[in-house]
This record gives structure tokens, sequence and C-alpha cells, in this order.
């Protein structure tokens, strides 16, 4: 997967909900259940949906290693995995 194939799959999902789970080493992880706000030439911004007003920010190759897990949700349970 290169960085402008997840690029293009993320930006049919500006605005839509996705929970992404942070590989932060040594077997601890982080879930955010955000927003996708905006693409960027080598970050995206996501708003936590839990804590107003809160922007986090992953590269692309946050992806590409598999440090994070980008899950989107539709009205069923179905999962895609980016």
């Amino acid at each position: 997967m290169t960085i402008e194939q997840i690029k293009c799959d993320l930006s049919k999902h500006i605005g839509k909900e996705a929970m992404i789970h942070c590989s932060l080493g040594r077997n601890k992880y982080e879930n955010y259940h955000v927003t996708i706000k905006e693409l960027y030439d080598n970050v995206f911004l996501v708003e936590l949906l839990k804590k107003e007003n809160r922007i986090k920010s992953f590269s692309y190759a946050d992806v590409i290693t598999k440090t994070i897990k980008i899950d989107f949700r539709q009205n069923t349970l179905k999962d895609l995995q980016l």
C-alpha cells in the first residue's frame, strides 16, 4: 500500500466516523472514536468525538507500518480496514 492509495481511501471518508487503534509499543494501545477532518501531504487530521475540539494528527507512514489501524463503521457492523 502506498501513501497515494491511503490518501485516496481516506479522502472517501472525510467527515465520516472511524475508530483508530493506535499501538504505543510494549503491549500498550489507545483507541480513538474520531471523525476524519483534513488530509495534507504527510499527515491527516482527525477530531476526537468524545472530547470536543480535540484534534490529533497521524502520518500516512503510521498506516503503512501498521502502527495504527483504521476501522470505518457503516450503518451495519461490517468493518473496512486500512
